[in-house]
């Protein structure tokens, strides 16, 4: 699975938002505190508004806030908000192929890849990550020497 560049500075900036609750942050706070490219942060931080996880003002006092509670939005929400379905295959969401011949039982494995993925994502919340509080299972697979391959 690739992670884009857009998903990776999503994630960041609303972490760092959850970090700073419940004070505001400005896309220059953000974007130097991450090390985002401020063009890109800007683009991002639209998406995320427009999905309802931040909201801004501007002017003196303004800034970047999280709609929610960091515990309420989980990696998965995030994601969604910044490059849409979790996984896809050429594009097209796994229970939409259709393959022919004996590469039909591979939707099911793409199937089951995004709800393992997907069950994983949300289970993880902004806040966890922000707090350094990552679930037990994220931590014991992270530590298996097969998490490495």
């Amino acid at each position: 699975m690739k992670i884009s560049a857009r998903t990776d500075y999503a994630l960041r900036a609303v972490i760092e938002l959850a970090a700073a609750h419940p004070q505001r942050r400005s896309a220059p706070e953000i974007a130097e505190q991450q090390q985002i490219p401020r063009q890109f942060l800007d683009s991002v931080l639209g998406d995320l508004r427009r999905a309802g996880l931040v909201a801004s003002q501007r002017g003196v006092g303004g800034g970047f806030w999280l709609c929610r509670p960091g515990d309420e939005i989980t990696l998965a929400d995030v994601i969604q908000a910044a490059d849409g379905p979790v996984t896809t295959v050429r594009g097209e969401l796994p229970q939409d192929l259709a393959y022919e011949g004996t590469a039909v039982p591979l939707q099911k494995v793409w199937i089951a890849m995004r709800a393992g993925l997907t069950r994983l994502l949300e289970s993880v919340t902004v806040a966890d990550v922000a707090r350094d509080q990552l679930p037990a299972e994220v931590i014991d697979t992270a530590a298996s020497r097969s998490a490495w391959r």
